[in-house]
């Protein structure tokens, strides 16, 4: 078992930014600056990833944070692993599957899912073809911790070569819903779906079809609001607006997708950039970078469960890169992450911003990074009063870093874990 805090690595202090936002003279609400920063202190949190590590995602369970993450083994093979966080630090980490012919990518990376009973879900990617973009959604399910795992489970039934990725993991009735960006009608000329499943020990039910027209390879996320799930995505339409959109599930039946805010953002090829989406009760948090009618990271706050959204304030410096992770806190405000290009474009960092419907904190930078492509896609989680992070560090090898922080009573982040640069 690795322990929280090995080498008694010292304490740093994160740097906090201004909180004076950009001239916004194209539009758009500018976030107010709130000049009481929580003061902030950091650990670093060693990674139970080894080198060769990269793309992170998060989960929370009964029993702590959930860590999961591929890394290479071989040439063209890789694990998919993970680990537990609790009281007494990472567990050690246990392999889901190992083998070739993995679809690895940047931008479309494993997730797991906790159920309530302990049951963990696993989904990955797996190359179904010689198409560059030909790979299906694959998922096991283990009912022993992760210990052993279950037969490969396939959400979509068309069999065809087509890409099938972008998923999002969420408790529905007991077993594991999943929501997938689907390309079975794109081999035919015509746009990529938006559908959903359940997965279960006994396979998956049938596929819904949720969106007939979606962007192509921007991240889904999904929450459990007091009417059910929330899923975001990035939509398309005829003349090419690729604007946020939210679908819900209720009494069981999903509603019609609505614009989480007409930005009007006009692009003829997909971003790669994709939403993400908090909920608690009937408080719902959705953030997401646009291009319209500049460069931005945008929130905004819904007291509904998601039906209807408030106007968006934007949180970034000018220089936004997107790739956004949104937590909610207790008091109604919201935790932000996104990349941000420092440096004259050359490099980035990892920046933090406390958010509510009228305006937004200082800004907090977490760490430094690099804007391409290998830094992938920051995440952060929130489980009672801590908060999880992990990232991709760039690099031959690469690895996943962690950083632990804790919350005030007031939502405000305390730290005790963010990284400014590598682990010892």
């Amino acid at each position: 078992m690795t322990t929280r805090f090995p080498h008694l690595l010292a304490a740093l202090c994160l740097l906090v930014l201004p909180a004076c936002g950009p001239d916004d003279a194209d539009g758009g609400q500018v976030a107010a600056a709130d000049s009481a920063a929580p003061p902030v202190q950091i650990e670093p949190l060693a990674s139970p990833a080894g080198p060769g590590s990269a793309e992170p995602e998060l989960a929370a369970g009964p029993d702590g944070f959930y860590l999961s993450w591929l890394e290479r083994t071989g040439p063209d093979r890789h694990a998919l692993r993970f680990a537990r966080l609790g009281p007494d630090g990472w567990t050690e980490p246990r392999t889901v599957m190992e083998r070739s012919g993995l679809f690895v990518n940047w931008a479309d990376f494993p997730s797991l899912l906790v159920l309530e009973d302990g049951t963990l879900v696993a989904h990955w990617l797996e190359k179904s073809g010689s198409g560059t973009y030909a790979y299906d959604v694959r998922a096991a399910v283990s009912t022993d911790g992760g210990r052993t795992w279950g037969d490969d489970v396939i959400p979509h039934t068309d069999g065809l070569q087509a890409e099938h990725g972008f998923v999002s993991l969420f408790p529905v009735d007991g077993r594991a819903g999943a929501v997938w960006l689907d390309g079975r009608e794109t081999v035919s000329g015509d746009p990529m779906t938006l559908r959903f499943a359940t997965l279960g020990v006994d396979g998956a039910s049938p596929d819904e079809l949720l969106d007939e027209s979606v962007c192509d390879c921007c991240q889904t996320s999904a929450a459990i609001a007091a009417d059910g799930p929330v899923v975001v995505y990035r939509d398309r339409t005829e003349d090419e607006i690729r604007d946020i959109y939210a679908v819900r599930r209720v009494d069981g039946q999903w509603t019609e997708p609505r614009p989480v805010h007409e930005d009007g953002w006009v692009i003829s090829a997909c971003p790669v950039n994709g939403p993400a989406v908090a909920a608690d009760g009937r408080r719902v948090v959705v953030a997401w970078f646009t291009g319209a009618p500049s460069a931005r990271v945008q929130v905004a706050f819904s007291d509904d469960a998601g039906a209807t959204f408030g106007p968006p304030v934007r949180v970034d410096d000018g220089e936004a890169q997107g790739r956004v992770d949104v937590v909610l806190l207790d008091d109604g405000t919201a935790l932000v992450s996104w990349l941000e290009r420092a440096g004259g474009g050359g490099q980035a960092e990892i920046r933090l911003r406390r958010v509510s419907p009228s305006g937004a904190g200082a800004v907090l930078r977490l760490a430094d990074t690099s804007p391409e492509r290998a830094s992938g896609f920051p995440r952060m989680l929130r489980r009672g009063d801590e908060l999880l992070f992990a990232w991709t560090q760039a690099g031959d090898p690469s690895q996943v870093r962690t950083a632990i922080g804790r919350l005030t009573g007031d939502g405000a982040p305390r730290a005790a874990g963010a990284a400014v640069g590598p682990a010892s």
